[in-house]
Order: C-alpha cells, then sequence, then structure tokens
C-alpha cells in the first residue's frame, strides 16, 4: 500500500515539470500543413466519389496532422505511416474476425496494435484508432487493402510530392 509521502509524490508528478510547450506556431506553416492535409483528404474523397473503393477512413485526418505539420519526426516518416496503419488494421480484423467486437477485444486490439508498432518500429499514433475503426465497422479483409493500404499509400504519396515543394523540407527522412 503506497504511504502519504508516496501518494503526494506520485499526485506531484501530475502537475507537469514546469516546463512550457517546445511546440513552435507559425502561420506559414499553418497554412502550408493545412493546405496538404486539404489536398490529400480532398484527394482520397475524390477518388472515392469516382469509384466504387473507399479511399477514407478517419485516422488519415491524423496522419495528415503529422505528414504535414511535424513531416520531420520518426512518427511521420513513410515506414510508420504505411507500416503503422497496416499492423494496426490487420489487428483489428483479426481479432474481428476471431471473436466479434466486444469491448474487451476492441480493448486488446488497440493494446496489441500499440505494442506491435512499437516492436517493428512502425509506431504512428493515429493509427491505434484504427482497431476500433475496423471493428466497430465489422470490416472484412477488403478494408486492409482499401482503404487503409491504397490509403495510406496515398497520404504518403501526397506528403512526399507536397512537402518537398517547400524549399527548407526534405521528405521522407527516413524509409526503414
Amino acid at each position: 500500500m503506497m504511504q502519504w509521502s508516496g501518494l503526494q509524490t506520485y499526485v506531484k508528478k501530475m502537475s507537469g515539470t514546469g516546463k512550457r510547450s517546445p511546440l513552435k506556431v507559425s502561420g506559414s506553416v499553418a497554412l502550408f500543413a493545412g493546405a496538404g492535409g486539404m489536398l490529400t483528404i480532398g484527394l482520397l474523397g475524390l477518388l472515392t466519389e469516382m469509384t466504387t473503393v473507399l479511399w477514407l477512413m478517419a485516422p488519415f485526418g491524423a496522419s495528415c496532422v503529422l505528414a504535414f505539420v511535424l513531416w520531420d519526426a520518426p512518427l511521420s516518416q513513410p515506414r510508420n505511416i504505411i507500416g503503422g496503419h497496416f499492423i494496426s488494421s490487420l489487428v483489428g480484423i483479426l481479432l474481428y474476425q476471431l471473436g466479434g467486437n466486444s469491448i474487451w477485444l476492441v480493448a486488446l486490439g488497440v493494446g496489441l496494435a500499440i505494442a506491435l508498432m512499437h516492436v517493428t518500429k512502425t509506431t504512428h499514433p493515429p493509427a491505434g484508432a484504427d482497431p476500433i475503426v475496423v471493428m466497430v465497422a465489422g470490416c472484412g479483409w477488403d478494408y486492409l487493402f482499401s482503404p487503409v493500404l491504397i490509403g495510406a499509400v496515398a497520404v504518403v504519396g501526397v506528403a512526399i510530392v507536397f512537402n518537398n515543394l517547400h524549399k527548407a523540407r526534405h521528405y521522407p527522412v527516413f524509409w526503414y
């Protein structure tokens, strides 16, 4: 059992370290990143309207935040965007196929996805939502390729073309 001083120390950790956010605000970055996200989601939406294939899923919006605002961060690289979405969706679909979408299986799916992304060096925070998306919607194996894999590749493709239009950006920082 935790003693009073241990509890105080534990609770004090929750007050932060006193540091300020290291994130910098820039109007030009906001406009550039917003345009990149709009272009990416617009393209996926247009492809969905023009074909009989679903190209969009909600976590791609969050992937755009990383790909266009924090483009040089390790979690924003192609390996992480594509691999993270693929692994996490695979886990969700597999668990759904094996046992349905009970809250405990969905929770297990998110936990397994996080662990597998970490050990495969494909951690991508937006992909943590993929097991929830695929299990709640009851997605089948075809969802793994469209929208997940094809959509993630499209996000990366637009990020490569668009980010490199900016003179100060070099994307990707790494592939593997």
